[in-house]
């Protein structure tokens, strides 16, 4: 209330003023131009200019109005088509994630094409798309996306490296990401994909290769990348042996395990096996007793008494002289009793084999006993103990026995 007072004393001032200096001097105003002629006191011309702008600024005011009463009414206007790209781009998003494709793909499509920055709406629309089986639309979308945004190569690459791998195109994926390799070799995400891949492929001789960069650029927790390195390794060498010239294949790649791992126990398992299976059991002797001099292990030694060395008894001399040390070790009884066999040490055997079980219950000391006594004319017990290990053995037995007359 007090404000309003104040502008209407302001207001009367002002009129006051006005008509103090009018009744002071009218005064004159004359335009001429060519024949145009005008003429009237300064204060009427005051008027005037007074009226024109503010004739002015309500054509000025009213024009305004016009134009946003338009773009209201009017659907294709600027301000129309940037709130149905918003609503396209948040109806896409939320149906992507939930996995509705075909309204995600249509939504941030149309997006895509009206949004200035649309780099995420095309990589999602390509991801729809591939989900539907729309591979062709998929790529193509793909394609709009660098061109439409050409620094964005990578994302774009990954997203293409990712959609390849989820159709099963591995051969696609894996020109996708090494040519993402060669650009980008230290970038974390590209070497997390080739790592994968190459798991699913089961191509272990490239993952081998890959795993120095894995630990250089700490792309997975150490403890995950050394059991990735133990897996890789190891199936690597069990794939070599798969192989026609599986000695040979063998031997070229163990060359090339890292020398720290060489005393894996899980790799010169591998290693030994694959020997075996080769025809090359005196060679896997060899190094399953270099191995087991380095350090005692009891898949190791378990594994030493299944091999066939060149010299039968000396392999028996070797495992009882771990004996000493390990008075106790089932798995090393174990492999004494199929030693002595080999031997033809039937008591020996015996002993050993009647030992390991006493310290562990196992299915295959079980099948051992029970087949040398069985030879040596216990009946009863070998079937108790045939009946407790059938069924459960890993492999089949090849041991000699003795030959018990029937006289």
């Amino acid at each position: 209330m007090k404000r309003l007072a104040i502008v209407i004393v302001l207001l009367l001032a002002v009129v006051g003023f006005l008509g103090w200096a009018i009744y002071q001097d009218a005064g004159y105003v004359l335009i001429s131009y060519d024949r145009f002629r005008y003429e009237s006191s300064f204060w009427i011309f005051l008027g005037l200019v007074a009226c024109l702008w503010l004739l002015s600024m309500l054509v000025h005011r009213l024009l305004g109005l016009l134009h946003a009463s338009g773009a209201l009414v009017n659907p294709w206007s600027r301000r129309h088509r940037a709130r149905r790209v918003a609503k396209a781009s948040r109806s896409g998003l939320r149906e992507l994630a939930e996995g509705q494709w075909s309204q995600a793909l249509g939504h941030l499509r149309t997006a895509a094409e009206h949004d200035r920055q649309p780099l995420v709406h095309y990589l999602g629309a390509a991801r729809a798309a591939s989900e539907l089986g729309e591979y062709e639309q998929s790529d193509e979308l793909l394609r709009k996306a660098r061109e439409r945004e050409p620094e964005a190569g990578l994302a774009v690459g990954l997203t293409q490296a990712q959609l390849q791998i989820a159709r099963g195109q591995y051969v696609e994926a894996r020109e996708s990401l090494s040519a993402l390799h060669n650009e980008h070799p230290r970038h974390p995400y590209v070497l997390t994909l080739l790592q994968q891949l190459y798991v699913q492929l089961q191509d272990w001789p490239a993952l081998c290769r890959l795993l120095p960069e894995l630990r250089k650029h700490r792309v997975l927790p150490p403890a995950r990348l050394d059991e990735l390195e133990l897996l890789a390794w190891t199936a690597a060498l069990e794939q070599a042996a798969t192989r026609e010239d599986a000695q040979q294949a063998l031997h070229q790649c163990w060359q090339t395990v890292p020398s720290k791992l060489r005393s894996e126990p899980l790799l010169v398992r591998a290693y030994a096996d694959g020997l075996g299976r080769s025809g090359a059991e005196e060679k896997a002797e060899e190094v399953l007793y270099a191995a087991l001099k380095r350090q005692f292990d009891d898949r190791l030694v378990e594994r030493y008494g299944r091999v066939r060395g060149r010299e039968p008894a000396r392999q028996l001399a070797n495992a009882e002289g771990w004996l000493k040390a390990h008075p106790e070790n089932a798995q090393l009884l174990l492999a004494l009793g199929r030693l002595s066999l080999r031997n033809e040490f039937w008591g020996k055997s015996r002993d050993y084999l009647e030992a390991s079980l006493r310290l562990e219950h196992r299915a295959e000391t079980c099948a051992e006993l029970a087949r040398l006594l069985s030879q040596l004319g216990d009946k009863e017990r070998s079937n108790r103990l045939f009946q407790e290990g059938l069924g459960l053995l890993d492999q089949p037995i090849s041991q000699p026995l003795p030959v018990v007359s029937n006289a």
